[in-house]
């Protein structure tokens, strides 16, 4: 951050200089309204922007609210079929999924293209994909999987549509229940798999495709 500092140490200067002055000389020493403002414009972008050469992140801009395009992520079932369940209690929490019920072993497709973030075995889901999408601003999240594709692995690539998984029951899933769970995340600044906050998709996957 070599700039923000530079820049600091001239507003500290230019305070001394100031404070230098005297409070009689305040009003002369106060740049016209148009240039105060210029001033500032231009402290808020250095700060909002980062530093040549750094791996920080740029803020979340207003384009992070809306996801891709999406289709059904299991592979024959059609878009009459989905059922909002995203604010159904289960147990002491939200569901903020939906279930897509399927028979075990169906293909389970990437709702939209992107990439691999993360294979993740866990007591709940079983076992998970963490899908983000090209753009990094939302991820796509599988779980009760019963295997995943052969090959799959973290950082492929993937193309909408193509096989990811198959329908199961692993994690706390019914027996005899087998569906995916199926959640969409919009991501924070940071982009971490396990953080972000939960969109409802039903909408997304209820509505017909735009042409």
């Amino acid at each position: 951050m070599k700039t923000l500092a530079v820049l600091l140490g001239i507003v500290l200067i230019g305070v001394l200089a100031w404070m230098a002055a005297g409070p009689s000389n305040v009003a002369e020493s106060m740049p016209p309204p148009a240039q105060r403002a210029a001033a500032r414009r231009a402290a808020e972008a250095i700060a909002t922007t980062p530093a040549v050469g750094t791996t920080e992140m740029a803020p979340v801009t207003p384009d992070f609210v809306a996801p891709r395009p999406m289709i059904v992520p299991v592979a024959g079932v059609d878009r009459s079929a989905i059922h909002d369940m995203f604010d159904e209690v289960r147990g002491n929490r939200r569901h903020e999924a939906i279930d897509i019920m399927a028979p075990r072993g169906t293909p389970v497709i990437a709702t939209d293209d992107g990439f691999v973030r993360k294979l993740f075995t866990s007591i709940p889901g079983g076992l998970t994909i963490y899908e983000f999408d090209p753009d990094q601003r939302f991820c796509y999240y599988y779980a009760h999987l019963d295997r995943y594709a052969d090959g799959l692995h973290e950082g492929q690539v993937i193309q909408r549509g193509e096989i990811l998984g198959y329908v199961g029951t692993s994690g706390n899933a019914p027996i005899d229940a087998p569906h995916l769970h199926f959640a969409l995340i919009r991501l924070d600044a940071d982009r971490r798999w396990w953080k972000g906050t939960y969109v409802n998709p039903y909408p997304m996957l209820a509505a017909p495709p735009k042409p």
